[in-house]
């Protein structure tokens, strides 16, 4: 386990400031690439003090404007056509790349990092995703994936849109069976 300093709010981790103990492998190729925290020595206890005031701030600044942007955003929903089999599964799936797309057309800049997807949108309907503004604020995006524009519509006003299946050939088989056995 390695001892490290958090730079900024990291999620099911801890706050600004706090000092954690996590796997090498997390520290190594996320935390301190990302910049999210530095390594617990004395050094690096005395500049983080030293800078601790300036940082809360920074923090403080970009929490509210992140706040004032996930106001202006809310509710948005992002309609993606996605070409689909009759039972409603994709042929492809939605990833967090093509949310962030729908985003930017939208009106909201984020990146597909900024995406919390748990795992790629594979079939038609509505999905609520969250989008992460900052380390402490969140929004809901409603992704509306559809085969065209105005199936999309029928989507958001609630309507069904899978069609009913037509009957296969062998339930008519059956049918004119029956028919013909009640003649007899």
């Amino acid at each position: 386990m390695i001892e490290l300093i958090l730079m900024q709010r990291v999620e099911k981790l801890g706050q600004m400031g706090e000092l954690v103990k996590v796997r090498p492998g997390y520290a190594r190729n996320f935390l301190l690439p990302k910049g999210k925290a530095i390594r617990a020595n004395a050094d690096n206890l005395k500049r983080f003090e030293a800078e601790r005031a300036q940082l809360e701030a920074q923090n403080l600044k970009r929490r509210e404007e992140a706040e004032r942007i996930a106001e202006r955003v809310s509710g948005l929903t992002v309609t993606i056509i996605r070409q689909a089999g009759e039972s409603g599964s994709l042929y492809g799936s939605v990833s967090a790349r093509d949310i962030a797309d729908g985003c930017k057309d939208g009106g909201l800049t984020v990146s597909r990092t900024q995406v919390l997807l748990e795992q790629p949108i594979k079939t038609l309907g509505l999905t609520n995703v969250r989008v992460e503004l900052h380390p402490e604020v969140h929004i809901n995006v409603v992704v509306n994936v559809a085969r065209s524009v105005e199936e999309a519509e029928k989507q958001i006003r609630g309507e069904e849109i899978l069609r009913e299946e037509e009957p296969s050939l062998e339930d008519e088989l059956r049918a004119e069976i029956g028919a013909a056995m009640e003649e007899r």
